[in-house]
């Protein structure tokens, strides 16, 4: 078992190409495809203070109820937010990625090399064809 984890969206580019970059270090992570496993409210309150960024900054306004459900009233409190989340598991934006070096929210994707234990193994492409790793395993 792997000692990485993505929470990801299959049908998202940016978690695709994160979950590409994580397969180029050589790890199969666990794949927790959160639309059909959500997270409990603890695993998500965990993975929020794991990043250190506000439970606000997790959530996907694009594609998702965001706008109907009021969510961009300020007042809404972090409990509220993630009860939202957790009724709309669309609301959680993507990929999160849990390595022993982190937690992070990988907007932009390769955002996860900072956190992944080991190298890259060669040249990785994004799907829209940029370069984000040579073939020497160097970011680009």
């Amino acid at each position: 078992m792997s000692d990485i984890t993505i929470y990801h969206n299959p049908d998202c580019g940016t978690s695709r190409n994160a979950l590409g970059l994580i397969r180029n270090s050589g790890d199969e992570p666990t794949i927790v495809e959160y639309l059909k496993t959500p997270p409990d409210r603890g695993t998500l309150e965990a993975l929020v203070a794991a990043m250190g960024i506000p439970v606000r900054a997790v959530l996907r306004e694009k594609g998702t109820p965001y706008l109907e459900l009021g969510l961009d009233d300020r007042t809404w409190s972090d409990e509220q937010l993630i009860d939202a989340m957790l009724q709309h598991p669309i609301l959680i934006n993507r990929p999160i990625v849990v390595t022993p070096l982190g937690t992070r929210l990988c907007r932009p994707s390769e955002a996860v090399l900072d956190i992944l234990p080991q190298p890259q193994r060669g040249a990785f492409n994004k799907e829209d064809g940029e370069a984000v790793v040579n073939a020497e395993g160097r970011r680009v």
